[in-house]
């Protein structure tokens, strides 16, 4: 019978998903090597410690959430256009949207984690306050409509968490955002 390995890749990725869905509490070595159908020997041939391999599935969150939906959207040419990526992108419902609720829960015993989150939505809201210079807003409105931006986001996200989301949702978010921001 053939040995069954399992790459730090899909440790993450398993470890990513159980974390959206249940937490630090959730990520149990034991549970996750059945579940990979492994020994947790491979684990730790991977990662150090738990903690270590939690850290390893927030630069995971990190990567996913908001390296590549930056990257996505500054592909676009016009400042109308990465808007309109980038709202298409983060107010499309995900299934692991949970994980940051369960992370700023997990921040509130590991405090260098906090300094992670924070960080990361400073970049966000950056980001968002970047386009809406390029789109013309003065430097004052940038700043304010990119934080409320990212507050709808959260809202938005926390409002629609057991719901299906609508197949139109694009258009009604538009319609939302165009109350403070046009693009």
């Amino acid at each position: 019978m053939p040995k069954i390995i399992a790459t730090k890749e899909d440790w993450i990725n398993l470890g990513f998903k159980i974390f959206a869905m249940e937490g630090e509490s959730g990520i149990i070595v034991e549970k996750m090597a059945k579940m990979l159908k492994v020994n947790k020997s491979s684990f730790y041939w991977h990662f150090k410690t738990r903690k270590h391999f939690i850290k390893d599935i927030i630069m995971l969150w990190v990567n996913n959430a908001t390296e590549q939906i930056i990257h996505l959207t500054n592909i676009k040419k016009t400042a109308k256009e990465k808007v309109k990526t980038l709202v298409s992108l983060i107010y499309k419902q995900d299934p692991y949207f949970d994980f940051i609720f369960f992370l700023k829960r997990y921040a509130q015993k590991e405090k260098n984690i906090q300094e992670i989150i924070d960080s990361i939505e400073n970049k966000r809201i950056q980001y968002a306050n970047d386009l809406l210079l390029e789109l013309g807003y003065s430097k004052q409105e940038a700043g304010i409509k990119s934080a409320i931006l990212y507050k709808h986001f959260l809202a938005y996200h926390d409002i629609i968490r057991y719901k299906t989301q609508s197949l139109n949702y694009e258009k009604e978010v538009k319609k939302e955002i165009n109350e403070f921001i046009e693009y």
